[in-house]
């Protein structure tokens, strides 16, 4: 896997930056965004890569300017009929702050001036993408384990309140089961109660 190139910009085209690393030419495609912040043709540069290997398109080297940047490309092709070329013109079109809050807020019609990105295809990446964007780009680099720590101690907290007013853990688990994923402790005690009200 190449984490990133350093070395000098040899040249660049409105797609793709040429790096030269120790007499070695990397064509590196780039969202036009990314292209436009590099320095001039002969200054050393460092971009982050994403190496992607696949049957029909062989291999191919994507670069980044930032963590931010890369995370949501990564991100964007995990869903399905998003491809890199599309998940490029969605951060050549939008910053990935803005595009990462766009998601967030369910905006299908922002997201969908992607080119190449109709409704349809807007509906399903902010479907598949809001959970892990919820709290906006920042959330991008929480890792899995610290989000289900946050979970788990809400959880607790729950059910610690619901066997403080008498209820058994075993109706206390029952009445958590579904409960919204992302709720915070104080949503899933009045989901829990709810439940057990109407037993």
């Amino acid at each position: 896997m190449i984490a990133f190139l350093e070395g000098t910009l040899a040249a660049r085209t409105p797609t793709t930056a040429y790096v030269n690393v120790g007499g070695v030419g990397y064509a590196v495609l780039m969202s036009a965004s990314a292209l436009s912040k590099l320095p001039p043709v002969g200054e050393g540069v460092r971009v982050l890569t994403y190496l992607q290997v696949s049957e029909n398109a062989g291999v191919a080297l994507f670069g980044f300017l930032s963590e931010e940047e890369k995370a949501l490309f990564e991100r964007l092709i995990t869903v399905s009929g998003v491809g890199p070329k599309v998940a490029l013109a969605a951060l050549s079109t939008f910053s990935p702050r803005a595009l990462a809050d766009a998601i967030a807020a369910q905006d299908t019609g922002l997201v969908s001036k992607i080119p190449g990105v109709g409704k349809k295809t807007a509906s399903r990446i902010i479907l598949e993408l809001k959970g892990s964007l919820d709290a906006g780009i920042e959330s991008l680099f929480a890792s899995p384990a610290d989000a289900q720590a946050v979970t788990d101690a809400r959880l607790s907290g729950a059910v610690e309140a619901l066997l403080s007013m008498g209820f058994t853990s075993a109706e206390a688990d029952l009445a958590l089961k579904g409960a919204p994923e992302g709720a915070t402790e104080q949503a899933l005690l009045q989901y829990a109660l709810k439940r057990l009200g109407s037993r």
